[in-house]
């Protein structure tokens, strides 16, 4: 059981390399699906190798065995290794609780003074702006949704840019990728190796964006030269916004305005290798956590005498 369980802790460490693989073989949107699922998959399969290295070494103490209703203290192959694993993993535990509750505070807190900012500010439609003299723009989800930018940077771009700037925004909002980024986030705080799995989902969501805006004004060069000059106005730093919240120059700007001028050759050959790595590393770790959690399960029910070893 314990070198099953372990896997599900291991293999989060080859995600980021897998998950940037596939945003450049895959077309963004499926980049986007497959990462952070699979991100997703993999952080709860680790909690869950973690619950069980818990508990397995709970009952192994005849106090809490007998909490449990136990026979006798559970019985491992590894019982040298299982109060230390047990004592590593309460303290893994404790810190990914301890982190996310802060970042959910910390970010319940920011979201609420972006909507308060928000709606101080004129409105026309699904836009809002924000009289400030610091460019900046981002999409606001909510009820309802909004795109909010400031006065600075709508004096940065010209009529057209502006115009791609928003497209790319509203993007954000129909394309629920908050929903996304938020899930990436939460990802990240139940195993470390996840957090650069993070920056990969914010790539992939901007890069949805960018394509989507591209369409819907007809011009990847105008759409990739309003991203480069909103990403150069608003360098002096925005105001603090939600980890779920994209804004205008969020990611890695000079490899997504390249995206936008290259011509996508051999992409989808390469993309389904891609794809299946993804689904393959979230696969193994499933099926090692739940293989470990039966005999876990099974390790139990012999201890209170309810089955045969």
């Amino acid at each position: 059981m314990t070198a099953l369980l372990i896997l599900p802790l291991l293999l989060p460490f080859a995600l980021p390399a897998l998950a940037r693989r596939a945003l450049d073989r895959l077309a963004p949107v499926a980049a986007l699906w497959a990462v952070t699922v699979s991100a997703v998959t993999l952080a709860g399969c680790s909690l869950a190798a973690l619950g069980a290295f818990f508990l397995t070494g709970l009952l192994t103490l005849p106090f809490f065995a007998a909490l449990g209703e136990l026979v006798r203290p559970l019985h491992t192959a590894s019982d040298g290794f299982v109060l230390p694993l047990a004592a590593l993993s309460i303290g893994a535990l404790a810190v990914c609780g301890w982190s996310l509750a802060r970042s959910v505070l910390r970010q319940t807190r920011a979201f609420r003074a972006a909507r308060t900012q928000a709606g101080r500010g004129p409105a026309a439609g699904d836009l809002c702006v924000v009289d400030s003299p610091s460019p900046d723009a981002y999409a606001l989800p909510g009820r309802p949704h909004r795109i909010v930018v400031t006065t600075g940077m709508l004096r940065s771009l010209d009529a057209a840019e502006r115009e791609a700037l928003f497209a790319h925004e509203r993007a954000h909002n129909r394309g629920g990728h908050h929903f996304f980024l938020a899930a990436a986030e939460l990802a990240a705080h139940c195993h470390p190796a996840l957090q650069r799995v993070r920056d990969v989902v914010r790539l992939a969501v901007e890069r949805a964006a960018d394509e989507a805006a591209a369409s819907a004004v007809g011009d990847r060069r105008l759409t990739a030269r309003a991203i480069a000059r909103a990403a150069l106005a608003g360098q002096g730093g925005a105001a603090e916004r939600p980890a779920f919240v994209s804004g205008a120059a969020s990611g890695p700007v000079p490899r997504r305005v390249q995206a936008l001028l290259a011509v996508e050759r051999g992409r989808r050959r390469a993309g389904g290798w891609a794809a299946a790595l993804l689904v393959a590393c979230a696969g193994l770790s499933c099926a090692a956590a739940a293989t470990g959690m039966i005999d876990f399960h099974h390790r139990v029910e012999v201890a209170q005498g309810e089955a045969e070893r």
